[in-house]
């Protein structure tokens, strides 16, 4: 039995701002639209802390200090891999926010989900950000059908 498999490491932080606010992302990708927090790819070599402040500061110019880790979600894409992604949250940040190629940054208020187009299975991480007792999505296919499960 294999024990190593093909793995994509990713990252997603909210960011507070004390007021009920969280930053947020529009994204222009068709592929996934929608709202999402800020977030991206490890690098080879980087670790995941440094990597979820690199994305953050690349998509919003916001600067993110002591981000922790609070959940994980994964599953199997379309090419066989395990996709892996590291959930942070941080209400510790500086710097002026600006937009990039991925899409618009801007604050919207949290309390208002229900009023936005997040992108789609965004409600199921939400469940991680705001739950303490939650530290795992995981979505696996069964009968045909794609479910998810939280541990």
């Amino acid at each position: 039995m294999a024990r190593s498999e093909p793995v994509v490491l990713t990252n997603m932080c909210m960011v507070t701002d004390g007021n009920g606010n969280v930053l947020v992302q529009d994204r222009t990708d068709p592929g996934w639209p929608g709202l999402v927090f800020p977030g991206g790819h490890v690098e080879p070599e980087e670790s995941f802390t440094e990597a979820v402040i690199r994305e953050v500061w690349e998509e919003t110019g916001i600067t993110i200090e002591a981000p922790k880790l609070c959940g994980v979600k994964q599953f199997q894409n379309h090419l066989g891999e395990r996709y892996i992604v590291f959930l942070y949250k941080t209400d510790r940040f500086s710097g002026e926010l600006k937009s990039s190629a991925e899409g618009e940054a801007k604050w919207v208020a949290l309390k208002d989900f229900d009023q936005y187009n997040w992108v789609r299975d965004f409600s199921d991480m939400l469940e991680i950000f705001l739950d303490d007792s939650i530290g795992e999505l995981r979505y696996f296919r069964e009968d045909g059908q794609l479910k998810h499960t939280f541990y």
